[in-house]
């Protein structure tokens, strides 16, 4: 009998489509993907695999440290966090894009305040452009920053940009999309090699096929 895969991800979103993802990549998953109970910890027994749910943030953690093989998360996370992880796959679920986002009437004044939840991706942002820039860190609510006089800009996650028009902001630039990885424990992918290349090739060829 194989030993068990642990996969860390996300509750919510990517969990769902990873959930969908991977049952259309032929694992024997069941209906009910356990996403909606109280639950930590959900055991497929039929695919030998265990689901640590977790704060999305925390992912590449549990994967870097090896309590989990695999993890999903989002490319913003792996940008933030920069943990020693393999990244093996795009997975293409989960689309977004990480921003520059302002009110319609800002203009550039001298040291500007970011507000943001991923220092490090908008501290090398700015930096790689020759601006400096004072970034605050925050860890909810990133819209409000500029509406309050808190920061002149923000860098954050833009989906539909919805949340963005009903508060007067607007998506000035586009630093990178974003999307879903699949990453790795290195010794895990050394010790499971066949089982998680395995997975990645069924994940792979089912991201090419039409839904």
């Amino acid at each position: 009998m194989q030993e068990m895969l642990k996969v860390a991800m996300p509750k919510g979103r990517i969990y769902k489509q990873a959930f969908k993802l991977f049952r259309r990549a032929g694992l024997p998953m069941p209906d009910d993907s356990g996403d909606d109970s109280r639950r930590l910890i959900v055991t497929f027994p039929e695919a030998n695999m265990e689901f640590i749910l977790a704060k999305p943030v925390d992912v590449p953690t549990y994967v870097e440290y090896g309590v989990a093989d695999i993890g999903v998360v989002g490319k913003d996370v792996l940008m933030e966090e920069n943990r020693d992880v393999y990244e093996l796959l795009d997975l293409g679920i989960a689309r977004c894009r990480m921003s520059v986002i302002a009110l319609p009437d800002w203009q550039p004044v001298l040291n500007p305040r970011v507000a943001t939840k991923y220092p490090q991706v908008a501290s090398q942002y700015f930096r790689e452009r020759g601006q400096q820039v004072e970034v605050i860190k925050l860890n909810g609510s990133i819209e409000l920053a500029p509406l309050i006089g808190l920061a002149d800009r923000i860098v954050d996650m833009v989906e539909t940009g919805q949340t963005l028009k009903e508060n007067g902001l607007v998506e000035y630039e586009e630093i990178f999309p974003i999307t879903s990885r699949l990453i790795a424990n290195r010794v895990s992918y050394r010790m499971k090699n066949d089982r998680i290349q395995q997975l990645c090739d069924a994940l792979q060829a089912t991201i090419s096929l039409p839904e």
